[in-house]
């Protein structure tokens, strides 16, 4: 073999090896190249993300999203995804990003990337004045009571492998678990204190008390798991409307508080 197709041979061999690289997959460049970003948000959460009175999705999560987009200078499609359905929407690219009310778990991290938190609640069990609220670290007050919970959360987990005394009774969503609170099908309901909040304000008649507080729950956008640049854009974007104001703002008007958020 002459030495000119000696070198072109290794040249092609070069590309063909070069080729999976050149094509492997940029979720931020595809976003920007679509014009368009697809949020996977709540839409039976209050306050992270509902339906308002015109059927528009509104909330925490529709706001940050929109800030997201606008960021970008991309145009902003919120696709209504279920809590079950969250990281599965994402996995299944369905969609660019999930803004919805997520928490990060080491398990959750093993399927996808999270960004620094935009926002903070509690997670706890909430039930009437009846049953006494918690007085340790476990939830000793709720052995042999029933607690509503929305399968697969994270409140469902924790439940499961902390409360052996409770009755963990599953709803297919957060809307479902509270209903049955509401009329009398389960003692008591988990959930985070901001729709806890909502459901304590759109039933004023309904006594809805924080009875165990489990912990801590920050919310952080989900991406797949290798799209390490659209997760370095996003932590920018949270980072510069943390000092811009905006994000205190949206914290303000939905949970009527400018939140002190922990780090990843």
């Amino acid at each position: 073999m002459s030495l000119f197709k000696t070198m072109m041979a290794g040249l092609v061999a070069a590309a063909a090896l070069a080729a999976p690289v050149a094509a492997k997959a940029d979720k931020l460049q595809d976003v920007l190249k679509a014009g368009k970003l697809r949020v996977g948000i709540l839409t039976d959460a209050a306050p992270w993300g509902f339906k308002d009175a015109k059927g528009e999705i509104a909330g925490l999560d529709a706001d940050i999203a929109k800030l997201l987009s606008d960021d970008l200078g991309v145009k902003l499609e919120l696709v209504p995804v279920t809590g079950a359905a969250r990281i599965p929407s994402l996995l299944a690219d369905k969609i660019d990003v999930l803004v919805a009310g997520l928490g990060a778990t080491p398990e959750r991290a093993q399927q996808i990337m999270f960004s620094q938190p935009y926002a903070v609640v509690n997670l706890g069990v909430y039930g009437p004045k009846s049953i006494p609220a918690a007085t340790g670290k476990k939830p000793d007050n709720l052995n042999g009571k029933t607690v509503a919970v929305a399968k697969g959360t994270t409140l469902d987990l924790w439940l499961t492998d902390n409360a052996p005394g409770v009755k963990v009774v599953r709803f297919e969503d957060t809307p479902a678990a509270i209903a049955a609170y509401l009329a009398g099908q389960a003692d008591t309901f988990a959930e985070n204190s901001a729709i806890a909040v909502k459901v304590m304000e759109q039933n004023p008649g309904k006594e809805v008390e924080m009875k165990f507080v489990i912990r801590q729950s920050p919310a952080h956008i989900g991406v797949r798991q290798g799209e390490q640049n659209l997760l370095n854009w996003l932590n920018t974007s949270i980072f510069s409307n943390k000092l811009n104001g905006k994000l205190g703002a949206l914290q303000l008007k939905w949970f009527k508080e400018e939140q002190t958020l922990p780090t990843l």
